[in-house]
């Protein structure tokens, strides 16, 4: 029996004793069971050292020297080393400080023990050392192995570039912070994209669009003359998962950021983050030829917008020599683009590509579009107007295609977009940001989420042709590859808002550097370097992560259910909106739920949306008996009554399914309560409130969808199930006006 309490009522539930994720989650609490009465049985533990979260998954927790095969030296074989190179000394230097209790010697001549840091650009110091080839690691690739060179035993850093080394230090560092033996050691590993950025969604008033963990970091009044310490580490720890690039500011786009007194700014920025390897980009607003400089249009085609953006681009440039380029949301929420003017999407990105094609740089082309008109089906509109662009897009254009057709929703299907372009290549967009998901307050770790996408296979080629194969080109041959994502970063100190929100930035990272990643693995990495090595207490929290998502999904979106969330803040339940502007901005619009039926019908008898996808995908969703109960009433209206694979109809699947959402957070809260002796105060304190508030609005989700179903469909609750707390007329009058994060 679950008792928690929401306002001022208490509110019991019956725990599930079994059903999907149920054993994971009892798995979890076995383990979590064993740690606590280990800890009791020998006695309390000294608490660990206070810790706020600013380190992320840097710490560098100490280690025992004696345990671990570490090196007596470091060195640089170069006597001049760059800026990067002096960036990876200096990490080697702040970690093995912390790890070993005194930072390595720097040495002048090679000496058995010694760790080398070696390129192309930096290798004369050392002859004849074995680098490897540009097609073991590409240009960010790099390896790490022990050799025996000059009669000498050494461990060897080396790459093809500087920025290499670097990514190579931060992962030596860090399998030495997990307490990885470095005997025989043998690792290459190469980018499998090219673009791996974060995207803030920053205003230059600092309020951050969908962010909950304060404004944002970049503080641009005082810019360029202040630079503040916090740029750097947030480059150190983008450069420690392979993240090469940031776009600054908000998709919908303020043009102020291109003019010089703001370009000196992100000039700044840029010196700080080069040595780390990250580009900076900026979001280009499609009419700023109209509104910096009284263009009387913006129209693609015509000359003077061109020299327009030709002139901004060279400007630009002259500010930041290794400008990244532009990210362009247009002809979408009200964003103005290329359809104002009778032009497509392609002509407006190849009018900015043209711009910056004689400086290297990029456009990344959002797909995130719907009509201003309600169209047939808003999942549909992306997929209709791209495809018939496939092949027009300049070489140096990547559209970038959010991972599902709607909107970052706890559970949707691949994007039909994934495979249907094969002449133009696509990147992925993500959202670390939780907007759907709970904010800050809930534990949702998305690696799951994302795996669960990239590993779908869309059968686009006559190969297995997974979502991830497109991404990294294999599917396509595409010669230009990336990922994207919404970053969860903002001015609180601990850099996302929560403790966990940390993981799905690490997690983007690596599965930017390889979607092919597996999230366990990334999670159990992460919870090694930011709690503790300690195979138990990693075990715990790795479990407790890889159920988290599946868990929110129960409590909010179950079945395929999408977008039921509270008006313009997305916070909250509120599957009765259906009075906004237009449907397609309503929570009603997507689940269509009368007293007979629920879901919304993408087969051939409704929208057809299903018929996007390649024929075996198509098939296997089109049926109501294949369709995994997961995606149901996403492509499916049935009837409450309809029954699933395992006996219960829909009504009793969906209730079913909030109760486990509940008691799963409810698991969660015991799982994490094992870990007090584990964990510093701080954070667990901190992580142990915001599952309080998970569990609470776990309920609040769970009682309040009830509610409204139950005014549609009539339908008496299952046996034993409880009623929820308050009735309908309550949860619809709950009001959050400043909710963080609220949409312009």
């Amino acid at each position: 029996m679950i008792t928690q309490t929401f306002g001022a009522e208490t509110v019991r539930l019956t725990t599930p004793k079994s059903g999907n994720g149920s054993r994971v989650v009892r798995n979890i609490v076995r383990r979590a069971a064993i740690l606590f009465t280990a800890i009791a049985t020998a006695g309390a533990l000294s608490p660990a050292l206070a810790e706020d979260g600013y380190d992320l998954w840097l710490r560098y927790a100490p280690l025992e020297e004696a345990s671990y095969a570490t090196p007596r030296h470091v060195m640089a074989a170069c006597s001049d080393p760059s800026a990067t190179i002096d960036a990876a000394l200096d990490e080697i230097d702040r970690a093995t400080q912390s790890m070993l209790g005194e930072a390595l010697p720097r040495a002048d001549t090679l000496q058995g023990g010694t760790l080398v840091l070696a390129s192309p650009e930096c290798s004369g110091m050392l002859e004849n050392l074995p680098l490897p080839s540009s097609y073991e690691v590409g240009v960010d690739g790099y390896a790490i192995k022990e050799i025996r060179h000059s009669g000498r035993q050494i461990t060897l850093i080396s790459a093809q570039s500087d920025i290499g080394v670097l990514y190579g230090t931060f992962d030596y560092l860090q399998r030495m912070a997990r307490g990885q033996n470095f005997t025989g050691v043998n690792i290459v590993s190469r980018p499998k994209t090219q673009l791996r950025l974060l995207n803030h969604w920053d205003n230059l008033d600092r309020h951050v669009e969908r962010g909950y963990s304060g404004q944002s970091i970049w503080d641009w009044h005082r810019l360029p003359g202040y630079l503040d310490p916090k740029y750097t580490d947030y480059a150190r720890a983008n450069a420690s998962i392979g993240i090469n690039g940031v776009s600054l500011t908000n998709v919908n786009a303020d043009a102020t950021v291109l003019t010089p007194h703001y370009l000196e700014k992100v000039a700044a920025l840029a010196d700080v983050f080069r040595p780390y390897g990250i580009k900076v980009y900026l979001t280009a607003r499609f009419s700023a030829p109209m509104e910096l400089d009284g263009l009387p249009t913006a129209d693609p085609r015509d000359p003077a917008v061109q020299a327009w953006w030709q002139d901004k681009a060279n400007e630009i440039y002259t500010y930041v020599p290794d400008f990244g380029g532009f990210l362009v949301k247009a002809n979408s929420e009200g964003q103005p683009g290329p359809q104002d003017y009778g032009r497509s999407h392609a002509e407006g990105a190849n009018m900015l590509a043209a711009a910056l094609e004689p400086h290297g740089g990029n456009v990344m082309w959002r797909a995130f579009v719907y009509s201003a008109e309600e169209p047939e089906d808003r999942v549909k509109q992306a997929y209709t107007e791209f495809v018939p662009l496939d092949g027009q897009f300049a070489d140096n254009v990547l559209v970038q295609v959010k991972n599902g057709p709607l909107d970052f929703q706890p559970r949707e299907p691949f994007h039909p977009l994934f495979g249907a372009m094969p002449e133009t290549p696509l990147m992925m967009e993500l959202q670390i940001t939780k907007e759907y998901l709970g904010f800050s307050t809930h534990l949702a770790y998305l690696g799951t989420l994302w795996e669960e996408v990239l590993s779908a296979e869309t059968h686009a080629t006559d190969q297995r042709a997974p979502v991830a194969s497109v991404i990294d080109g294999t599917a396509h041959d595409y010669e230009i590859t990336g990922m994207a994502g919404v970053a969860n970063i903002g001015s609180d100190r601990n850099w996302s808002g929560s403790i966990f929100d940390q993981a799905n930035w690490y997690a983007f990272g690596r599965m930017a550097w390889d979607p092919d990643a597996s999230a366990e693995a990334i999670a159990r990495d992460w919870a090694e370097l930011t709690f503790s090595r300690a195979p138990e207490v990693a075990d715990i929290i790795t479990g407790l992560m890889m159920g988290s998502r599946e868990a929110v999904v129960n409590y909010m979106t179950p079945l395929g259910l999408t977008h039921l969330m509270g008006t313009g803040h997305h916070y909250g339940p509120a599957p009765w909106v259906d009075d906004l502007g237009r449907a397609d901005w309503t929570p009603y619009y997507y689940h269509k739920a009368m007293k007979d039926a629920v879901g919304f019908d993408r087969t051939e008898t409704g929208s057809n949306a299903v018929d996007q996808y390649a024929g075996p995908v198509a098939q296997k969703w089109a049926g109501q008996d294949t369709v995994p109960d997961e995606l149901l009433l996403w492509f499916h209206r049935v009837g409450w009554d309809h029954e699933l694979d395992n006996g219960n109809t829909v009504w009793e699947e969906l209730v079913r399914r909030y109760d486990l959402g509940v008691s799963q957070v409810e698991d969660m809260q015991t799982v994490w309560h094992s870990l007090e002796h584990e964990v510093d105060a701080e954070r667990f304190e901190q992580v142990s409130a915001f599952l309080a508030i998970q569990h609470q609005e776990a309920i609040w989700w769970r009682d309040a969808s009830i509610a409204y179903w139950q005014s549609v469909n009539g339908l008496p609750l299952p046996e034993d199930v409880a009623a929820p707390a308050r009735d309908l007329d309550y949860y619809k009058s709950l009001s959050f006006p400043n909710a963080p994060g609220q949409g312009e």
